[in-house]
């Protein structure tokens, strides 16, 4: 669905108040992404794109993200947790069960306080196919790169086009969105606007065509175990 430009600030905004909490920044060897929690049935789980699992060093911790304020450090090396990132290279994606990242706050004297995406508005196969070949409006929550190296809470509102089965964002997006969910809307039975996870944004492609999107229907049947 692409929404009128009003709609579309109001939906950004919506977003950042919901799920600004959802997302981390990822200290990636020589390009930083954003990786984000994903509630499931299943278990909570941290994903973000392969390409920025391959290169991660570790999570940043922002402060609205962890509880009592000022005991958390800046930032949780991933050699330090239990469990490791589960790699799809087929998909273009990786998983990280939580229950690690929750694990080493306890021993460190605080604790997450996230707002996972939920799996209940993640795309389906029907919503889709319900947007054809677009464009709709792709709206990506994202920590983005300042001058100082800071990472800010984004969102870049852009637009997604389908191409046979997949599905892009048809612009070059900034430093650090690897990794980040980007949103879409869909109207439910009565006309109502319901939101979406599409998925996980990958590298450009580098051929002029933007950002291929694992869309979230295939990453959710592909979860390891919790």
């Amino acid at each position: 669905m692409l929404l009128e430009p009003d709609v579309e600030n109001e939906v950004a905004y919506e977003l950042c108040q919901l799920l600004g909490r959802a997302i981390l920044p990822v200290d990636a060897a020589g390009d930083p992404g954003t990786a984000f929690f994903l509630a499931h049935p299943g278990g909570e789980f941290l994903l973000t794109a392969d390409a920025v699992a391959g290169r991660a060093r570790r999570l940043g911790l922002r402060p609205s993200v962890t509880e009592p304020a000022g005991v958390a450090g800046a930032s949780v090396p991933l050699a330090d947790l239990p469990a490791r990132w589960v790699r799809d290279a087929r998909l273009g994606v990786a998983v990280l069960p939580t229950g690690g990242l929750h694990t080493f706050a306890e021993g460190q004297g605080w604790r997450w306080r996230v707002q996972p995406v939920p799996a209940s508005v993640a795309v389906g196969a029907d919503d889709l196919d319900g947007f054809g070949a677009g464009p709709v409006t792709a709206i990506v929550l994202a920590l983005g790169v300042d001058g100082d190296g800071g990472r800010p809470l984004e969102v870049a509102v852009e637009r997604a086009v389908r191409d046979g089965d997949r599905l892009w964002i048809t612009a070059a997006l900034p430093a650090g969105y690897v990794g980040a969910p980007v949103f879409g809307v869909r109207p439910d039975a009565a006309g109502e606007i319901g939101l979406r996870c599409l998925g996980v944004v990958l590298p450009a492609d580098g051929a002029g065509r933007g950002h291929p999107v694992a869309t979230l229907d295939r990453v959710l049947t592909a979860l390891p175990a919790a």
